[in-house]
């Protein structure tokens, strides 16, 4: 799951909301596996609004279908106060499904592996952090190799260490 905040939330700052996201994402079901730091982020696309902090969150989904997972996401999300306003747009939580296992899953409204998350640094490098081997499964690519191929000019830092 990548993990994304720009706009303070009831629970403080950007890094605060990450920190309760998790145990929200604990508290409706789903087991914490393992937690990158948080990454500070230029907006993508770069804009005027305010950096990001992101991280990405492995967790054991059960048996639940990728639908229901992003459905869960969803709901978390709104419970935080996401409003959905235009695309791209600042946030106080964006939580996506980024991969479901290793399937290539496409229904209305979930597409995984997510279709943009090659390209982006701030979920790339969190990854890296917390599955070095992993592989994309539509492109065959290692998550290093995914980076060095990454379009240039995406700023981002290691923030803080997220524990679980």
């Amino acid at each position: 799951m990548g993990l994304g905040a720009n706009l303070p939330s009831r629970y403080g700052a950007p890094e605060e909301t990450l920190g309760a996201a998790v145990a929200a994402l604990a508290a409706v079901g789903l087991k914490i596996v393992k937690v990158s730091s948080i990454w500070r982020s230029a907006p993508v696309p770069v804009s005027e609004q305010s950096w990001y902090c992101n991280a990405v969150v492995e967790v054991d989904t059960g048996s639940m279908s990728a639908a229901a997972v992003l459905a869960l996401l969803q709901d978390v999300e709104n419970d935080f106060g996401r409003v959905r306003a235009e695309r791209n747009a600042p946030r106080v939580l964006d939580l996506d499904l980024l991969v479901y296992h290793d399937e290539v899953y496409m229904d209305t409204g979930c597409i995984v592996p997510h279709p943009r998350m090659h390209q982006r640094a701030f979920v790339l490098k969190p990854l890296q952090e917390i599955a070095p081997t992993w592989k994309h499964p539509v492109l065959g690519l290692s998550v290093g190799d995914l980076i060095e191929k990454m379009p240039e000019g995406q700023g981002i830092e290691i923030l803080q260490i997220l524990a679980a």
